[in-house]
């Protein structure tokens, strides 16, 4: 009886355990205490995540500083430069999105695989060295174990013979051993292909950029309402061509960025980033009131900024990978542009959607703009944060998923949904709270506030979804499902 108890117990456990698995749900409350705890996946994905979340902030808030410095030339020129990084961000995005979140993906799967392949030819090395010739050993003991005792004896005859072959094989593994062992040495870097990649199609995009906004600015400016007897034309046009020299050191730092991503590290990005937007706002002033270059000055020093970025991340790069490929064959240039064009159809479905809402808010007057405005920036400042925790999702299960850890995926996004979950329950709380005391911030009209004080409840309602939104793109890159997250964004 008592083991016909244990046996239907069991049973039981494995049909809850089933059920388990094929309700998707559960990865929201799997494991659902230890959110906070310090383990391994804990440390991992916090050791992702923070650093990156940093990295993303750090140019809005350079951004500021350079606003405050051109506001002080003058309001003309503070409007005619809004146009002009609205326009270059705009064109920017449609690339950039595609390329730093492909790149992330296909680099931490190949990484992975490059690691587990170094892992084999290790272990075949160390058994080399130590003179194992595992197989003839294995077949020995197999044959003596079902050999009669005068098969036996003939086998002990040539048992000299044997021995002697088998030492003479170690001998020859022990110099193969060293011999691989002096290569790997000299040849530390890896080689990933989706790296150089990512580095031809972004250098290409920047330059393709470049030319476009260098050429088209004016008919540009003119299309987003700056017409050509405007006085904003000119500081408009001006900084907008400046600026577009820097295009092709942008997509090429973003396009490391998604490389240093898929290797999990993300705090290289945010030293390089640090330091490219303290020189800009270090240059800012210089530039602009001590050479008197006005809006000129400030482009120049955005430009020389981006530069710098890309020049210290390429140099770490170059010290894990070898760039250079065998073969151009070797590229993966079809799968990116495929999954590429997907997420170019998401950002489309993405930026309608935001220009809609914006056009729909500007007829109904300044006054609706500005406080539209003022929710959308709060709005994105906040996805940030959920943004870091994206990116870390997507680096570790593309890695799970090429080493087949099917286990430390399903973990990982039972972890980031919850830390998703509560992050947007934290930030729903600060915004629903501080927004009511504290629009007064960003603007003195009576107005606007009253408009804010509206679309308080609405942002600070919808900061769950918007996290979980975010880690669910994390999650979806990470297993590569690039048509599912277009598609959905479209229908939607």
């Amino acid at each position: 009886m008592a083991e016909e108890a244990n046996v239907s117990s069991s049973s039981s456990s494995q049909v809850i355990e089933k059920k388990k698995k094929k309700n998707p749900l559960s990865l929201f409350y799997k494991d659902a205490r230890l959110v906070f705890k310090k383990d391994e996946i804990g440390i991992e994905i916090m050791r992702i995540a923070f650093p990156a979340a940093l990295a993303l902030a750090a140019d809005p808030i350079a951004s500021l500083i350079d606003t405050a410095f051109i506001g002080r030339i003058g309001s003309v020129e503070l409007a005619a430069v809004g146009v002009s990084i609205a326009v270059f961000n705009q064109v920017s995005k449609v690339a950039i999105f595609p390329l730093v979140s492909v790149t992330t993906s296909f680099v931490a799967e190949e990484e992975a695989a490059s690691r587990l392949n170094s892992e084999e030819q290790e272990q075949e090395t160390d058994n080399l060295e130590k003179g194992f010739p595992i197989n003839n050993c294995n077949e020995m003991k197999e044959l003596m174990s079902s050999s009669s005792s005068s098969d036996i004896d003939a086998i002990n005859n040539k048992s000299t013979t044997s021995e002697q072959k088998i030492s003479s094989a170690a001998s020859i593994g022990v110099k193969k051993a060293s011999e691989l062992k002096k290569k790997k040495k000299k040849h530390v870097r890896k080689h990933i292909p989706s790296a150089t990649s990512a580095l031809i199609i972004g250098g290409v995009l920047g330059l393709l950029q470049a030319v476009l906004l260098i050429f088209g600015a004016k008919p540009i400016l003119n299309f987003m309402g700056v017409k050509s007897d405007s006085p904003m034309l000119n500081p408009a046009r001006q900084y907008l061509t400046l600026r577009s020299l820097g295009a092709p050191a942008i997509l090429l730092s973003l396009a490391m960025q998604g490389i240093f991503r898929g290797f999990k590290d993300t705090k290289t990005p945010l030293y390089a980033t640090v330091a490219g937007d303290v020189a800009n706002i270090i240059l800012d002033p210089i530039l602009m009131f001590v050479f008197h270059l006005g809006v000129s000055g400030a482009a120049i020093a955005h430009i020389m900024s981006q530069y710098l970025i890309s020049i210290l991340l390429l140099w770490r790069l170059m010290k894990k990978v070898d760039l250079l490929p065998p073969s151009l064959k070797e590229l993966p240039f079809r799968r990116f542009f495929t999954s590429g064009f997907l997420l170019l159809g998401r950002v489309i479905a993405v930026t309608f959607c935001v220009t809609l809402a914006a056009s729909l808010a500007a007829r109904h007057g300044s006054i609706s703009m500005a406080a539209f405005q003022i929710c959308l920036q709060i709005w994105m400042t906040t996805s940030l944060l959920a943004d870091g925790l994206a990116i870390a999702a997507q680096a570790i299960l593309a890695t799970a998923f090429a080493e087949n850890d099917l286990d430390k995926a399903t973990a990982t996004t039972s972890r980031v949904l919850q830390m998703g979950m509560v992050l947007g329950l934290a930030l729903s709380i600060i915004i629903g709270v501080g927004l009511q005391f504290g629009s007064s911030l960003f603007t003195k009209d009576i107005n606007v506030i009253h408009l804010i004080s509206i679309g308080v409840p609405f942002v600070a309602a919808t900061q769950p979804i918007n996290s979980l939104a975010f880690v669910f793109d994390g999650v979806n890159f990470g297993a590569s499902d690039f048509a599912y997250t277009a598609y959905s964004m479209a229908s939607s």
